[in-house]
């Protein structure tokens, strides 16, 4: 029986460690592809030799072309410009629509009965754009956000608190960016609400940074942004895929009744497995997270209206 085939696209720090993590875990073969020649390909092979280490078996090819793609299980998208500082997300809109719609019509074309997961930001309004530019059903394409903001999110609660951050579950909705919204109310350690545990300034100070996670390692990093959690986050996605395990992790997924969203992808709780996005989660909001959430989803709208300019 031949193993499930990944294939990524961009081989910058965010695909290539994405590649890493997948391969630790030994359930897929990957093909790791960008238009840098030989970069791709030397990356693949530094990857590899690492496997006798480590002990994997996975068989990973850099390429330039995308026909060593063809019949991919999986497809996950993070080409794009990255950000600088000064940058928010949204400033990459015009490029990486342009750089995401190509993308994904060549992956389209020689995997059409793929899963897409998206990765480059401006993340909602780029799933959309993979949504339009394959033409996949919407259970099929889906972008990977809402894990990373909820890892951030339990990172700075386990350092406040001084706890494992194993027994932390946090949930963040809506848009990537800097309207997401944290669930307070869904955020507890050993079943014991943080706002039972540290005082409310202390909660909202851990809500800004958690809005500011991107933005804060960009700063640190002066050049690039974070690629180790994005990485992980996403590989999370692909073997919850791939092995159908159907976790329920928060992903930007096409919603239109549910929560009111009224056809947008946006960050929920999703059931996710091997066809993809196959359950929208609702979960009850206080008002307050309804407005909030409403407000992240008007912003998603304004992204998604710049992005159709530049799909023409």
């Amino acid at each position: 029986m031949s193993r499930p085939k990944i294939s990524i696209i961009g081989a910058g720090n965010v695909g290539a460690t994405t590649a890493h993590w997948i391969a630790a875990k030994d359930f897929a073969d990957i093909v790791l592809l960008d238009i840098v020649e030989g970069m791709p390909q030397g990356k693949a092979l530094d990857l590899m030799q690492s496997g006798p280490v480590e002990g994997f078996n996975t068989k990973i090819k850099g390429t330039n072309n995308y026909e060593d793609t063809k019949d991919s299980d999986v497809v996950v998208i993070t080409s794009g410009i990255p950000r600088k500082p000064g940058m928010s997300r949204d400033d990459l809109i015009a490029t990486n629509t342009k750089i995401v719609k190509e993308v994904t019509q060549n992956a389209a074309k020689h995997s059409p009965d793929c899963i897409i997961i998206v990765v480059t930001n401006p993340l909602d309004a780029m799933v959309y754009v993979a949504s339009k530019a394959s033409g996949f059903p919407n259970n099929r394409v889906v972008g990977m956000a809402g894990i990373l903001d909820s890892a951030r999110f339990r990172t700075f609660i386990a350092q406040e608190l001084d706890a494992n951050v194993e027994d932390i579950d946090a949930m963040v909705l809506g848009g990537h960016g800097d309207t997401m919204v944290p669930l307070l109310g869904h955020s507890v350690v050993n079943k014991v609400s943080i706002t039972k545990l540290m005082s409310a300034e202390k909660v909202e100070a851990i809500v800004k940074r958690t809005r500011d996670g991107g933005a804060e390692i960009v700063n640190l990093l002066k050049a690039g942004s974070a690629y180790y959690a994005p990485a992980a986050s996403t590989a999370q996605m692909v073997e919850s895929i791939l092995k159908d395990r159907k976790m329920v992790l928060p992903c930007a997924a096409y919603c239109d009744r549910e929560y009111n969203v009224g056809g947008y992808f946006v960050g929920v709780p999703v059931k996710l497995g091997r066809n993809g996005v196959e359950k929208i989660i609702e979960l009850k909001l206080t008002e307050e997270e309804t407005e909030l959430f409403k407000k992240s989803v008007g912003h998603v709208k304004d992204l998604v209206a710049t992005a159709e300019k530049f799909l023409q």
